[in-house]
C-alpha cells in the first residue's frame, strides 16, 4: 500500500495476434471497491482444470521458453497456426487467471463494511492474484474454524458436483456415471451419492485410483485399464441402474464405450427383441477435456435412445435456477470440511506458479491431482 493506493501481482495470460503465448505477473492497482464491494487478500487459490484451459489456450508446454527472474518469470510458448482462428476473440487480449479462491477482506465499501477483516471465499475469475475486488454478494463468508486453505475450492468443484447430482434428478434418471472418478470432484461426488443414498458407478484409469476410491467406501469402481473393463462396466449398469454420465475425459472412445454398456445393461433387463435396441435413454455429457482429441464412438451398439452433449456449471446453474443454487450453496458451507474437503498435491507462489518443473506437474492433465 502506498500514497496512491492499493497494488498487487496478477498472473496474465496472453496470446498475440501471430500465436505467441505469454504468462507473466504484471503488478495492477486495484480499485477502490464501491459501496457494495469488497477488496480480498487472496491468501489460496486452487488450480483446476478450467484454470489451466485459460492460462494456456491450445498451446503445449513441450517447447516452451521459460524466462525472467525468480520474482517476475516468464514463459512464451507457440500456439500452432491452424488453431488460432478458433481462439480469434482472445488473441492480443492480456486474460486474468483463476475461477476461485479465499482470503481476508482488506477494504470495503459503505454497504460491506461488516465484511472488513472477515474471511471470505470468492468466485468469479481473475484469482489468480495477491488481491481481487469483488461483489459483496459474490461471496461466501467462511464459517468459524475455517481457514482460507479450507475455502479455496469452495465452489468449482463443490457445486458441480451437486450439479450433476440436480442434473440426474431433473432429468428423469436415478443413478449416475462418472469418469476420471478418482480427482477431487470424483472423491466429492462420491460422498455426496454415499450421503444421499445414489447409485454410482466409478470409472478410474488405473488400479491405484481403484484403491483410494475403494478407502472412501466407493461400492461400483470400474477400472478401464483393466481387460474386464466393458464386462465390468455393464455389471455395474445392470445393478444400479445408471443411465446417466459425466465424462472429464472427453477425447477417445470412453463416452462411447459407456452408451455402449448403458444399451447392454438395458437390453438384459429388455423381455423381447427390438431392431431399434433398448428404449431407456441414456445421456453422457463430456464436463471435461483431459483428452484433447476427437470423441469418437460406434452407432451400432448403442441403439437410437441416448444422447450425448456437452455440460458446463454455470450454464447448468442458471437451468436449475436461483432457489436451487442458494440450497446448493447452503449446503457447501454446512459441509465444508466433510463432504467437500479438498486435498492438495502441493502448495506454490504465484511466482513459483510459472516454474518449469511445477508448471509441466500442474498441466499434466492427471486425475487426483490439485495444487
Amino acid at each position: 500500500m502506498d500514497g496512491n493506493g492499493l497494488h498487487g501481482l496478477e498472473l496474465r495470460s496472453r496470446i498475440s495476434g501471430d500465436g505467441m503465448l505469454e504468462l507473466s505477473l504484471q503488478e495492477a492497482a486495484v480499485p477502490e471497491p464501491a459501496a457494495d464491494e469488497i477488496v480480498v487478500r487472496i491468501e489460496a487459490t486452487p488450480i483446476n482444470p478450467s484454470d489451466i484451459g485459460v492460462l494456456l489456450g491450445p498451446a503445449a508446454l513441450d517447447a516452451a521458453e521459460f524466462a525472467g527472474t525468480a520474482a517476475r518469470p516468464l514463459v512464451r510458448a507457440q500456439v500452432p497456426t491452424a488453431v488460432l482462428p478458433a481462439i480469434a476473440a482472445r488473441l492480443d487480449a492480456s486474460l486474468p487467471v483463476g475461477n476461485e479462491g479465499a482470503g481476508t477482506v482488506v477494504r470495503a465499501g459503505a454497504e460491506a463494511a461488516h465484511l472488513l477483516g472477515q474471511q471470505v471465499a470468492v468466485f468469479g475469475g481473475a484469482m489468480w492474484a495477491q488481491y481481487r475486488r469483488a461483489k459483496a454478494t459474490d461471496c461466501l463468508v467462511l464459517p468459524a474454524g475455517t481457514t482460507p486453505r479450507d475455502g479455496a475450492s469452495w465452489y468449482v468443484n463443490p457445486m458441480t458436483a451437486l450439479g450433476f447430482v440436480e442434473t440426474m434428478r431433473q432429468e428423469g434418471h436415478t443413478a449416475l456415471v462418472h469418469t476420471a472418478a478418482a480427482s477431487n470432484l470424483g472423491q466429492m461426488l462420491n460422498r455426496i451419492c454415499l450421503v444421499d443414498g445414489i447409485g454410482l458407478v466409478s470409472i478410474v484409469r488405473s488400479a491405484q485410483q481403484a484403491a483410494l476410491l475403494r478407502g472412501q467406501d466407493a461400492r461400483h469402481i470400474v477400472d478401464s485399464s483393466a481387460k474386464d473393463f466393458t464386462a465390468a462396466l455393464t455389471a455395474a449398469l445392470a445393478e444400479t441402474g445408471a443411465t446417466l454420465g459425466f465424462d472429464a475425459v472427453g477425447g477417445g472412445p470412453l463416452a462411447g464405450q459407456i452408451l455402449a454398456a448403458m444399451e447392454a445393461a438395458a437390453r438384459r433387463a429388455a423381455s423381447g427383441y427390438n431392431h431399434y435396441g433398448s428404449d431407456r435413454y441414456k445421456q453422457v455429457y463430456l464436463y471435461g477435456r483431459l483428452d484433447t482429441g476427437p470423441t469418437t464412438f460406434e452407432r451400432g451398439p448403442i441403439g437410437f435412445a441416448w444422447g450425448l452433449g456437452g455440460w458446463l456449471l454455470m450454464p447448468a446453474l442458471r437451468k436449475l435456477g436461483a432457489a436451487t443454487e442458494a440450497r446448493l450453496r447452503a449446503r457447501v458451507v454446512a459441509e465444508l470440511k466433510t463432504t467437500f474437503a479438498s486435498h492438495y498435491t502441493a502448495e506454490v507462489s504465484l511466482a513459483e506458479a510459472l516454474q518449469p518443473e511445477i508448471m509441466r506437474a500442474y498441466c499434466r492433465r492427471a486425475t487426483g491431482r490439485s495444487s
